[in-house]
């Protein structure tokens, strides 16, 4: 034991020494657990150290042997999913085409279709209504059952947090530390906002047991009790609520984390027919590629990614890196003015078609062809790792079929780019690869498995409805509110806290 403890310590100050070029020296002193200092040290918090052999002195070993085995496992689960299933799906054009799923809150449970953003943190459902969205099946032509209300007095486990709660933002303009902490979340796209109180209650999880069972886990989160909702929150996108996946400590990824309940991070994983999956504490393939996630003024707030340069065809093109803003609830890719100049125009080099122009199209680089032959794209980041777009056109139909594509890119309006809908990664890491088909199980309600459906922001996910005539779309996809078919078949979100540098 104590040749082992030498050379621990021994790998320690040397990879301090190289680390450190030999500009200082480190060092460390160790103190035993049970030593006379270390027993002054818990006395000086706890006020008590148990007697040897008694009761209280094994409980104390059997506390720091579970927190040694936490610290080894990550969580107490290898993945958690919501209660209802770890499906998620695009319910088309009345939802606005972003993401959702179906989670359960509070004692009894009720039941929310939350949109899901990488975006933003809070997770927050209309409750005790002011201003709300439409909750009626009726009134939502993909829904076969009435959205909910939240009501925190009908919940036995839900509390409001005070203005002195270390997470209540704007506890400072509180007149009282102790009355309810309100809360407001401001968004870009189209002056839409939702607020009220924040509350704690119960977020209701699964997992899966290894003879393929599952059990429920209850998880306590905060929630946003949103009275009053604005803009495309009051018209179809997200009426019934949305869940923030963000870095922020008030997300429900980064409770479950704090909690040990999980790894920390998610996945979130999209198929061509619009459904996916979403799991907590799954940490993807190892062999996946990677590349580090980038501070934003020296910290880590959101996801940003560093693109090296851009590739059309077997050209990489030169003044092409940017650094880009990677989020589930913006659907088009946005590049750089100077770097989408110079990939649209080696695209339309490449191309084999007629430029043309389709009415009611915003895309500058378009083509009359009944081919959907084109060059590939493909980002560049650090350490050699690359993403090939699998398909970065919009394809145009007519009455006979076919009639041309757009180049799906568009050019974003300062030096922030924005990957729509693509992958993060665990850490500080982005996986670049599309996980194999059945890589993961399949923990969903059997009728689920039957019947799942086919702005740039603190939190962008508010898409927006597809006009009924496609001469609205100019308006629709300049305020980044649309979905591009662009994307490769479950494509890999993860995401993990940065707790040290």
């Amino acid at each position: 034991m104590a040749a082992t403890r030498a050379l621990v310590v021994s790998l320690i100050v040397a990879f301090v020494l190289v680390e450190c070029g030999l500009a200082a020296t480190y060092s460390a002193r160790l103190i035993h657990r049970f030593s006379d200092e270390a027993k002054a040290l818990r006395v000086s918090r706890s006020g008590v150290w148990p007697e040897r052999w008694s009761l209280e002195y094994y409980r104390m070993l059997a506390s720091s042997d579970v927190e040694r085995q936490k610290m080894k496992l990550g969580g107490a689960y290898q993945y958690l999913f919501p209660s209802e299933g770890s499906a998620t799906m695009s319910l088309g054009n009345d939802f606005g085409w972003l993401h959702y799923t179906w989670i359960d809150i509070g004692t009894p449970s009720v039941s929310f279709l939350v949109a899901l953003d990488a975006g933003s943190d809070l997770l927050w459902v209309p409750c005790d209504c002011v201003q709300c969205a439409p909750l009626s099946a009726s009134y939502y032509s993909s829904l076969d059952r009435d959205l909910n209300e939240y009501n925190p007095s009908g919940s036995s486990t839900s509390k409001h947090l005070s203005c002195s709660h270390q997470l209540c933002e704007l506890g400072p303009n509180c007149k009282d530390p102790k009355q309810p902490c309100p809360y407001s979340v401001n968004y870009y796209s189209q002056n839409t906002s939702t607020s009220g109180l924040l509350v704690e209650d119960i977020l209701h999880l699964a997992a899966s047991s290894s003879d393929a069972s599952n059990h429920s886990v209850r998880a306590p989160v905060i929630i946003g009790c949103g009275r009053k909702q604005s803009g495309g929150y009051l018209s179809g996108v997200a009426p019934d609520g949305l869940m923030g996946l963000g870095l922020g400590e008030i997300s429900v990824p980064s409770f479950l984390a704090r909690a040990d309940m999980v790894k920390n991070s998610f996945s979130f994983c999209f198929d061509e027919d619009g459904s996916g999956r979403i799991f907590f504490g799954d940490q993807g393939l190892a062999t996946q590629q990677s590349t580090q996630f980038l501070p934003s003024d020296g910290k880590y707030i959101t996801y940003i990614a560093g693109v090296e340069s851009c590739c059309v065809g077997s050209s990489c093109l030169e003044q092409t890196s940017f650094k880009a803003l990677v989020d589930s609830g913006t659907s088009f890719t946005f590049l750089p003015r100077e770097a989408y100049e110079r990939v649209a125009e080696e695209f339309d080099r490449q191309v084999n078609a007629t430029k043309s122009s389709f009415e009611g199209y915003p895309w500058r680089y378009c083509y009359r062809t009944s081919s959907q032959k084109t060059p590939s794209v493909k980002l560049e980041f650090a350490s050699n790792s690359s993403f090939t777009v699998r398909n970065p056109i919009f394809v145009i139909y007519g009455s006979q079929g076919v009639v041309g594509f757009c180049l799906a890119i568009q050019q974003a309006d300062g030096d922030m780019g924005t990957i729509g809908r693509q992958d993060l990664s665990d850490g500080k890491r982005m996986p670049l690869t599309s996980p194999p088909s059945g890589s993961y199980p399949n923990p969903l309600p059997t009728t689920e498995q039957q019947s799942t459906p086919g702005g740039h922001a603190v939190a962008p996910a508010v898409a927006g409805r597809t006009p009924s005539k496609s001469s609205a779309l100019s308006t629709l996809i300049s305020s980044q509110l649309c979905l591009a078919n662009f994307l490769p078949p479950l494509l890999l979100m993860l995401h993990q806290l940065v707790l040290t540098i």
